[in-house]
C-alpha cells in the first residue's frame, strides 16, 4: 500500500470545507480537498442558491399579476418553467465554478475527486489512493429523508433536488411535509401556476414555532391559494394511471387527493453512511450524526466534523460558523465554541419569517420574568407603501437583565431587519441600546425601537 502523507485532509466541499482548506493552505499545510460530487455542497447546488433564485422568479411573477394594484397592467402572464430552470442553472453554475476556481488557486492544496472511506485512524481511501494526515475535517452535508409510506415504492416522487429540474409546471402538486423546505416550494409552485396541497402530520405547520407564527404563515399561503391538510397521520400513496392518489385519513372512510406530482419534504439526514466512520473510531448518534464536542471535535483524536453532518445546525450560516470556530481554535488561539452562538434562521416564503433566540413558548416554559411586545405589519408605513402588510413583529426580553431573549419577524424584509436585534444579543447589550436609537424613515427597521418601547409583562 502506497501511503500518501498530507498535513490536512478535508472531506467534503460544502460551505465549511473549502474555507477550511483555504485557511490550512494559507498556514502552509499540505491539504487534500476531497469531493465526490459538486463543489459548493447543498447550498450552492441544491439548496440556498437554486431555491432562492427560483423564489425570486416566483416573486417577480406574483408582482406582475398584482400590477393593477400598483397602477399598471403586464397583460397575460405566461410562465416558462424551462426558462426559470435555465436561469437557476446558470446562477448555480457560476457559483459552483467560483468555488472550484478558488480551490484550484490554492498553493498548498490538491483537489481529489471521489468518495472517501476511512480505513483506520487518520487513514482515508479515495480514488484508488490511500491518504493519511494528523488532522481530518469532515464536511459531508446531508440529504432528504425518504419516509416510510405505504405505496411509496410504486409511485414516482420528487425531492428537493428533482423538483428543481422540472421544465413544466405541475398541474397539481402534493407536498408531504409542512415545514421549511415544503412551504418554500409550496408558495413558489403556487405562484408558478400549480395547484398545491400540503399534507402535514402535525396539527399545525412548523410544529416547533409558536402558534401565532404557524397561523400567520398558513394565512399568507392560503391567501395565495395553497391548500392544507393538517393532522394527516395515515398518509399513503397509490397509482391511478399517470396520476397519484394521496390518502391522508385513517380508517376505511378516508378521503384522498389525486395529484399529478408528489414532493417529499419531511426532513434531512446526514451523509455519513458509507464513510466507514467506525474504522476511525468516530462515534455517531442514533440518527447517523457525528457526535462532536463544543469545539466540533469528534471522538477520534485529530478529527473534526463541520456542517450538517454534526447535528449542531442545519443551515449554511451554521456551517460557516463551524468553520470559524475550528479555525479560531486551531490557528488564532481564540477558544470559540458552538454554545457561544445564538440560534437564528429564516423561512424564505414571501414575506419571510426570521427567527432569533427563544420562542415565546420556550420563554414561558423557562418561568423567568419576561416582557413581550407584538405589532402587526399594518403599522409599518414602508409595508403599507409596498402593499406588503402581511405578518407581524414579536420580541421577548428578560425583565430583570433587560437582555433580548428572542424575536420573530414575519413580514416585509424581516430576514434583513432581524439582524439588528441579533447584533444587540451578540453584543450582550440591553434592549435599550436599540430602543433608544434613531432609525432612518421610511424603513421597516424604524419600527423596531417603537416595538421595544411597547414591552409589557408576559402573562
Amino acid at each position: 500500500m502506497n501511503l500518501e502523507s498530507f498535513d490536512v485532509i478535508v472531506i467534503g466541499a460544502g460551505q465549511a470545507g473549502p474555507a477550511l482548506a483555504a485557511r490550512c493552505s494559507k498556514e502552509g499545510l499540505r491539504t487534500a480537498m476531497i469531493e465526490r460530487s459538486h463543489f459548493g455542497g447543498t447550498c450552492v447546488n441544491v439548496g440556498c442558491v437554486p431555491t432562492k433564485t427560483m423564489v425570486a422568479s416566483a416573486r417577480a411573477i406574483h408582482l406582475a399579476r398584482r400590477g393593477e394594484e400598483f397602477g399598471f397592467s403586464a397583460g397575460s402572464i405566461v410562465v416558462n418553467m424551462a426558462r426559470i430552470k435555465a436561469r437557476k442553472d446558470a446562477i448555480v453554475h457560476q457559483s459552483r465554478n467560483g468555488v472550484i476556481q478558488w480551490m484550484q488557486g490554492l498553493k498548498n492544496a490538491e483537489i481529489i475527486l471521489g468518495s472517501a472511506v476511512f480505513t483506520g485512524p487518520h487513514t482515508v481511501q479515495v480514488a484508488g489512493r490511500t491518504l493519511t494526515a494528523p488532522k481530518i475535517f469532515i464536511n459531508v452535508g446531508g440529504r432528504s429523508v425518504v419516509p416510510d409510506l405505504p405505496g411509496l415504492p410504486d409511485v414516482p416522487c420528487l425531492d428537493n433536488i428533482s423538483i428543481m429540474e422540472l421544465t413544466q409546471v405541475p398541474e397539481h402538486l402534493v407536498i408531504v411535509g409542512g415545514s421549511y423546505i415544503g412551504l418554500e416550494f409550496a408558495q413558489m409552485m403556487q405562484r408558478f401556476g400549480a395547484k398545491v396541497t400540503v399534507f402535514e402530520r402535525a396539527a399545525k405547520l412548523l410544529p416547533r414555532e409558536d402558534d401565532d407564527i404557524s397561523d400567520g404563515i398558513r394565512a399568507i399561503l392560503e391567501a395565495e391559494g395553497v391548500e392544507f391538510q393538517l393532522g394527516a397521520e395515515c398518509l399513503s400513496l397509490a397509482r391511478d394511471g399517470k396520476r397519484i392518489v394521496v390518502g391522508a385519513v385513517c380508517g376505511s372512510d378516508s378521503s384522498a387527493v389525486v395529484a399529478s406530482d408528489v414532493l417529499l419534504a419531511v426532513g434531512r439526514r446526514p451523509n455519513t453512511d458509507g464513510l466507514e466512520l467506525e474504522s476511525a473510531g468516530i462515534r455517531v448518534d442514533a440518527r447517523g450524526y457525528i457526535v462532536v464536542d463544543d469545539q466540533l471535535r469528534t471522538s477520534a483524536d485529530g478529527v473534526w466534523a463541520l456542517g450538517d453532518c454534526n447535528g449542531r445546525g442545519a443551515f449554511t450560516h451554521t456551517a460557516w460558523n463551524d468553520y470559524e470556530i475550528v479555525a479560531a481554535n486551531l490557528f488564532d488561539a481564540d477558544p470559540r465554541r458552538v454554545s457561544d452562538r445564538i440560534a437564528c434562521y429564516a423561512l424564505f416564503i414571501d414575506p419571510a419569517l426570521a427567527r432569533v433566540g427563544m420562542t415565546e413558548r420556550e420563554v414561558r416554559a423557562s418561568d423567568r420574568p419576561a416582557l413581550m411586545a407584538k405589532m402587526p405589519m399594518q403599522r409599518v408605513g414602508r409595508a403599507r407603501e409596498a402593499g406588503e402588510t402581511q405578518g407581524f413583529m414579536k420580541v421577548l426580553v428578560d425583565a430583570d437583565t433587560k437582555r433580548l431573549l428572542g424575536a420573530a419577524l414575519l413580514g416585509l424584509n424581516g430576514d434583513e431587519v432581524i439582524h439588528g436585534l441579533l447584533d444587540i444579543m451578540s453584543a450582550d447589550q440591553p434592549y435599550t441600546a436599540i430602543s433608544r436609537s434613531m432609525h432612518i424613515h421610511p424603513t421597516v427597521s424604524e419600527l423596531i425601537p417603537t416595538l421595544l418601547q411597547q414591552l409589557k409583562p408576559l402573562e
